[in-house]
């Protein structure tokens, strides 16, 4: 197997991640490049930097134990330069109210295993279990197909989040064989709108869903983000309906937007290529719903 990947966090007792009571595992690395990304965090798959807005007291103390010149302060602030930054840990360990993170921690599996089965009483009673999210956890396809066979051994329900971009030789040997639940999701249905927004087409992730709509029609749920002026749009909504029709599938999640990705991305010095800083309101969600039902899609 190879090396284990890096993990930005594990989200006990969560609620929104499938049935029942949860712990959502979040790997670091995306093969897509969405502009209004949720886990800005999770997209490069090496270890960052997160300074925490409003948390610095201006001590100092992070720019004493740098030994790489990559902080300073002036009569402006803290200042950081990634450039200089190897990444050692010395500022996060220096900083007193703890306002810097070190994204990214390698969990071998059997120790990511034993973690999760930490909460296996949650799982049973509420008939939950684990959920693989990100990023985008099919990019380390050995290792996640490892701990779901582990996990499912144990009788836990395995659920895994996907943007549908992966290479389906693998997947289908390696990782389909141990999942209980597919949520898929689908952001764009023009391919050029798609590569504007993500960085690349969704010919393949379109491939890809095909075949899970012929093969395990039973376990995928198709989910749709709505981003405001992006994907929420009639024309898209109606575009992603007619490829649902088409593959035979009559039902979708939509996902409302929210803004909170904002100050994330800014803390990770990541530059704002799309910026909308309200939540969705209830009439725009139920306008988008009204299309998704005009279309002979129900919303669930």
């Amino acid at each position: 197997m190879s090396a284990a990947p890096l993990i930005v966090d594990i989200h006990r007792n969560a609620l929104d991640d499938g049935p029942g009571i949860r712990s959502t595992v979040f790997f670091k690395g995306c093969v897509l490049d969405c502009v209004w990304c949720q886990n800005p965090e999770a997209i490069a798959p090496r270890q960052e930097l997160q300074r925490k807005a409003g948390v610095c007291i201006a001590c100092r103390a992070c720019e004493e134990a740098c030994q790489h010149g990559a902080v300073h302060f002036d009569e402006h602030g803290r200042h950081y330069d990634p450039e200089r930054c190897e990444l050692c840990g010395a500022c996060v360990d220096a900083c007193p109210p703890g306002g810097i993170r070190l994204v990214g921690v390698a969990w071998p599996v059997e120790e990511l295993v034993a973690r999760l089965m930490q909460d296996e009483p949650f799982y049973r009673h509420s008939r939950g279990g684990v959920t693989w999210s990100g990023g985008e956890a099919t990019m380390h396809m050995s290792y996640v197909a490892e701990a779901s066979r582990l996990l499912r051994a144990r009788g836990v329900h395995v659920l895994l989040q996907t943007c549908g971009l992966f290479a389906w030789d693998r997947f289908d040997a390696e990782l389909r064989p141990h999942l209980d639940l597919i949520w898929f999701d689908l952001k764009l249905a023009d391919a050029e709108e798609h590569r504007r927004h993500t960085g690349v087409d969704n010919v393949r992730i379109l491939d890809n869903l095909g075949r899970l709509a012929r093969l395990d029609r039973d376990r995928l749920l198709v989910r749709i983000p709505l981003v405001p002026g992006i994907t929420d749009t009639e024309h898209n909504l109606r575009g992603a309906a007619a490829i649902l029709r088409e593959l035979g599938l009559g039902r979708v999640a939509l996902l409302p937007y929210n803004p909170l990705w904002i100050p994330k991305r800014v803390e990770l010095g990541l530059e704002l290529r799309y910026r909308h800083d309200r939540f969705m309101s209830k009439d725009d969600i139920q306008q988008c719903r009204s299309t998704m039902h005009s279309e002979g899609i129900e919303v669930v």
